[in-house]
């Protein structure tokens, strides 16, 4: 009856967001907003691509080192991809000394990259926006480019996440898909790491065959 309740209430508010917006031609602000009465904390998220342009769920930014694995991931709530780039470099940085430091054109900010400029040796982070004299020669650094083009890596990485089951989270509540989010990368760090060790061991294998071949 209680869950009855609740579900009523989540009804009666979508039809008062309805008869506001269809009827009274209100602009409903978007933290009023109801986008699933079933995991209330789904956002409404703009990709800024054509296909598609808009997704319903929570951005995960991810992070991962020269070996592709993910050593750290973050739920965003609400949250643009600048706004968290203090907070990871503070937690990164106290763990590891970065080399270089690749980004996508979402995470730019002129404050963020003076920040990481200050504990990481190369700072790959392309401007969004028209590029001034200084930054336009910086970007065309060959460095730059080489750097850049290994960001590649993480698209690669984060389509392997989706394809291992985590473009769609099958456990209710927020608190499950939180745990549903840690469990799925947390696998996705053991297969790597398996790959490396069956990679390592056939290579050792071969070897031994092949100093048998040679011995007889």
């Amino acid at each position: 009856m209680l869950e009855l309740d609740r579900f009523i209430g989540l009804l009666d508010k979508h039809i008062d967001l309805l008869e506001r917006r269809i009827i009274k031609g209100e602009e409903i602000p978007h933290d009023e907003k109801l986008f699933s009465i079933f995991e209330e904390y789904t956002e409404w998220i703009t990709k800024g691509k054509l296909h598609p342009n808009v997704e319903l769920g929570k951005k995960l930014a991810i992070t991962t080192d020269q070996y592709n694995l993910i050593v750290d991931y973050r739920i965003m709530d609400h949250q643009s991809d600048s706004e968290i780039v203090k907070t990871l470099a503070e937690r990164l940085t106290s763990f590891f000394t970065i080399k270089s430091w690749s980004f996508d054109k979402g995470f730019w900010h002129k404050e963020n990259k003076t920040l990481l400029e200050e504990h990481v040796e190369k700072v790959i982070m392309p401007k969004k926006g028209k590029c001034n004299k200084q930054e336009q020669a910086e970007e065309g650094q060959r460095y730059f480019k080489l750097l850049r083009n290994k960001h590649s890596a993480v698209e690669s990485n984060i389509n392997e996440l989706e394809c291992r089951g985590l473009d769609r989270c099958p456990d209710r509540g927020y608190p499950n898909f939180k745990r549903y989010i840690g469990l799925a990368v947390g696998a996705y760090n053991l297969r790597r790491i398996g790959q490396e060790l069956i990679a390592i061991q056939r290579q050792s294998l071969q070897s031994i065959v092949l100093e048998h071949i040679i011995a007889a």
